[in-house]
């Protein structure tokens, strides 16, 4: 699908850097579709920026977020079925590790995958996460001790999701550049539908015709999605070990990092706690279980707007204006809910809604973020680092939140409040990116 569009752009980027003559982006689109856009490193690059092959691997890499994200965001579901199933001798905290695991495997991995993509391409990533993934899901379906579990689904299922993904994301830039921003925001929709349908499917079908076809029948629905983006190939050119140290000795790319490591700690607590927080402010155990649905549905609203308007007036714009809004939610709409509140449900709700939108600012930029202080052929390298330094915020995000409950005596305001200053604090970070590059005038566009 989107890889076999993907090989002959990536090619002729390999001949620009090896010191040949430009070729003709007729290559990859006629010259009329073609647009012209400098780099990071000053050097003209032809970006399609649309037409049919581009959109194709926006379409192919919507459904890698359908099935990899979509699937992570469906981890919850497991968490009661194992309680109370085949791993009920385990404490709550053990089988926790589980989705913790799949979470930081997600991001942990990152600067590898990257480094893999920069010097051999997309294909063979594609083959070999596609078939981590699946393989992982099936052993699952097969399994029924803790260990066959973590190994399955926490780790050989995890990491084909971060091949997956972190590949999806960095193709992307490769084929967009003025209309970056749509092209993640729509990427970043499939995860959000993922997160809508999987846990609704798998929640039926584990109750009808058990968990073990409940998984197969998950992992052949995303081998039908994912098995046509392993068609193609591309090849790119081998970078040099410089490569390897240059973004951390950039300013700039320091101070995103600090924003996307904190931005986690806030964005997480209120996805994972919506549900517990709500049923303990009053709400129905039915409707307290929809909390993370109605998220997942307003985030992709969220997603894909940002990233629409993102490309007008510019993506650290609208991340800082979306992030910093999330942050305000949490602290001045989140933090009063409780039983005492008349209406707490409703307020409950109203929050899961806009929380979503404005948070999904963060999901459909943050690779946007990387790319506009990037160089391009180190794309999947960055991309990998800031998915490390976030895999941090979501390995230890609920160990943290979970102290700091216990420690409040089960009031929530503490955790709301942890919760609202990390996403404030990260935002704060990301806006000094912006600072540094095209300084305080609020009019102007990055």
């Amino acid at each position: 699908m989107f890889m076999t569009s993907l090989s002959s752009h990536s090619v002729s980027m390999t001949d620009r850097k090896q010191g040949a003559s430009s070729p003709s982006i007729s290559e990859v689109k006629p010259q009329s579709q073609a647009q012209e856009s400098p780099d990071n490193d000053g050097n003209p690059s032809q970006i399609p920026d649309g037409g049919k092959q581009a959109w194709l691997v926006v379409l192919g890499a919507w459904c890698v977020s359908f099935c990899s994200y979509g699937w992570i965001n469906s981890i919850g579901t497991f968490q009661e079925y194992y309680q109370s199933g085949p791993l009920k001798e385990y404490s709550a905290s053990q089988i926790s590790w589980i989705p913790s695991l799949q979470i930081f495997f997600m991001s942990f991995v990152g600067p590898v995958i990257g480094r893999v993509y920069d010097r051999y391409g997309l294909r063979w990533l594609m083959v070999v996460g596609s078939v981590m993934h699946v393989f992982g899901l099936m052993m699952a379906s097969l399994s029924s001790k803790y260990y066959q579990f973590m190994l399955s689904q926490g780790v050989c299922s995890a990491i084909g999701v971060a091949i997956c993904f972190l590949s999806a994301i960095s193709v992307i830039t490769q084929w967009f550049d003025k209309r970056r921003g749509l092209a993640f925001g729509t990427l970043a929709t499939g995860s959000s539908l993922g997160g809508v349908v999987f846990p609704i499917m798998l929640s039926r079908l584990i109750e009808t015709v058990g968990y073990g076809w409940a998984m197969r029948v998950s992992a052949f629905l995303i081998l039908a999605l994912l098995g046509p983006s392993g068609a193609g190939g591309s090849i790119r050119s081998a970078q040099g070990r410089r490569n390897m140290l240059k973004p951390f000795r950039e300013t700039q790319f320091l101070l995103l990092l600090v924003g996307l490591f904190l931005v986690p700690f806030g964005l997480y607590v209120p996805i994972n706690y919506m549900p517990v927080a709500s049923k303990g402010a009053g709400m129905t155990t039915d409707m307290a279980q929809n909390m993370v649905a109605i998220y997942n549905g307003a985030s992709a609203v969220g997603r894909f707007s940002s990233g629409f308007i993102s490309d007008k007036a510019g993506r650290y714009n609208v991340f800082c204006i979306c992030c910093y809004i999330a942050g305000i939610l949490i602290l001045g709409m989140w933090v009063p809910v409780s039983e005492a509140l008349p209406n707490a449900a409703a307020v409950s709700i109203a929050f899961a809604a806009m929380f979503g939108i404005f948070s999904g600012g963060y999901i459909s930029l943050m690779a946007s973020l990387v790319a506009a202080i990037s160089p391009l052929e180190e794309i999947g390298y960055r991309n990998g680092i800031t998915f490390f330094f976030s895999a941090i915020g979501g390995l230890t995000t609920n160990p943290i939140a979970g102290a700091i409950l216990e420690a409040g005596g089960g009031n929530w305001v503490g955790l709301k409040t942890f919760a609202g200053v990390f996403m404030i604090a990260g935002t704060t970070f990301t806006l000094a990116v912006r600072i540094h590059r095209v300084g305080w005038g609020l009019t102007k566009v990055f």
